[in-house]
């Protein structure tokens, strides 16, 4: 796994656990899917993204989008 697919995953499973939470919980789980929207949205624009980061340090491969 590259890092470019551990941070998608990690997206996608952050945005089904919230909208799963919303739908049982509570709606203000939703906050999240927006936070991880965000977080894509200036990662495809600056380039860095905190999680990229996060997973680099653990050792995860450098896949072409994150360096």
């Amino acid at each position: 796994m590259n890092l470019d697919r551990a941070v998608l995953g990690l997206a996608g499973t952050m945005t089904v656990a919230s909208v799963v939470l919303a739908a049982f919980v509570s709606t203000w789980w939703l906050l999240l899917t927006a936070f991880v929207g965000l977080n894509l949205l200036q990662a495809s624009v600056t380039g860095f993204c905190p999680a990229a980061a996060v997973a680099r340090r653990f050792g995860i491969d450098a896949g072409c989008a994150f360096r």
